[in-house]
């Protein structure tokens, strides 16, 4: 049991030297995460509609 806690006391001191991003911080990268997936879905869905277009116009 000593074990424990003293690994829960351990991991506490550690999260309390942690650098934690601000509110602002958070969402500004949340934000950018969201645009740069939605850029690459895009990128990728109008290559998919390309290649198809072309597969079907010559192959079916």
């Amino acid at each position: 049991m000593d074990k424990i806690l003293n690994f829960l006391q351990e991991a506490k001191a550690e999260l309390m030297k942690v650098n934690w991003p601000s509110r602002k911080q958070t969402l500004r990268y949340t934000m950018l995460v969201v645009a740069v997936s939605l850029a690459v879905a895009a990128f990728l869905g109008s290559l998919d509609w390309i290649f198809s277009s072309i597969l079907k116009q010559y192959f079916i």
